[in-house]
């Protein structure tokens, strides 16, 4: 039986305001997260808005079965992976790389500059960032079209038309734009290692590399694993609003992800009539792969090192 004056005397008095910066973050999650999981059951509903998510007729698995025998459903969860997988081979070693570097410097003020000017992309909208893409990317007055006619003698490339282009436009701007602000973690945790290791390493003779081996990257670990396993959860989910902004039909081939297909199915609808039972099946479909991608993720990890989510 729980004890509710030790409970409220021990735990909860001493932690209040803890608790009562926590409070926002708890209601928002309720809110904007747990409370809309009841509409889940309109993926199984021909969902009607004038007659409502309890008297729209059942309709099973048929949204499922529509996405998946679609033409395109196999382009779109292919997108979808690859853009995600290459995310993770290039974007997410990336900040750690430069957290490192960061680390390394002795100069606070050349640090600091550095941070502020990496830190900057995360702040600008979405379509800014678009537009500085479709600037850099002009055939016309775009600088990567201008070095290549003037340095190499190459005619200009309408790179935004390109299919086989996109990916890599993608990835290199969400690397640039999260570059800073996802250091930050990094950079905290390596403020949590104890500096008399540093200290005692090179009392021991050892050098720049080897305490960045030995000490800094065992102490990077457990952040880098956290990290790791949450980004696998998101396998199936990709950012939709850059694709929005830069996408279009010569490119569909790379770039259509399952949320555009929902956004332009779902939410847009064919002739102006939306299929929200479309798609909150597919949204369902990827919330169930990725808690089995972590979940698997959670695992491996638990088994091959000390850290793990749970």
């Amino acid at each position: 039986m729980i004890n509710v004056k030790y409970w409220w005397n021990r735990r909860f008095w001493p932690n209040r305001y803890l608790l009562l910066m926590f409070l926002p973050g708890l209601l928002y999650f309720i809110i904007f997260s747990y409370i809309p999981m009841g509409g889940i059951i309109i993926a199984f509903k021909n969902y009607s808005p004038w007659l409502g998510i309890f008297e729209s007729p059942w309709v099973g698995l048929k949204h499922f079965y529509d996405f998946f025998s679609g033409p395109y459903a196999w382009r779109l969860i292919r997108n979808t992976l690859l853009l995600n997988i290459y995310g993770l081979i290039f974007g997410f070693p990336i900040p750690i790389i430069f957290a490192l570097l960061l680390n390394e410097l002795n100069s606070e003020i050349y640090k600091r500059f550095i941070q502020t000017v990496t830190y900057f992309p995360f702040f600008l909208s979405m379509p800014i960032i678009a537009g500085l893409i479709v600037q850099f990317l002009s055939p016309s007055s775009g600088i990567i079209n201008i070095i290549l006619n003037k340095w190499f003698g190459r005619e200009s490339v309408y790179f935004l038309t390109k299919p086989e282009y996109f990916r890599s436009i993608y990835i290199t701007a969400n690397i640039w734009k999260n570059l800073g602000y996802s250091a930050i973690i990094y950079l905290a945790a390596l403020t949590s290692i104890d500096p008399t290791l540093y200290e005692a390493a090179i009392i021991d003779g050892a050098n720049r590399w080897q305490r960045v081996r030995f000490i800094t990257l065992p102490g990077l670990t457990p952040t880098i694993t956290i990290l790791l396993i949450l980004s696998m959860g998101h396998i199936l989910s990709v950012g939709i609003d850059l694709i929005l902004l830069l996408y279009n039909p010569m490119t569909y081939e790379t770039a259509d992800v399952i949320g555009t297909f929902v956004y332009r199915r779902g939410i847009a609808g064919i002739d102006g009539a939306p299929n929200l039972s479309l798609g909150t099946a597919v949204g369902l479909f990827q919330s169930v792969v990725g808690l089995i991608t972590i979940m698997l993720t959670n695992s491996i990890a638990r088994r091959i090192s000390e850290t793990s989510l749970w």
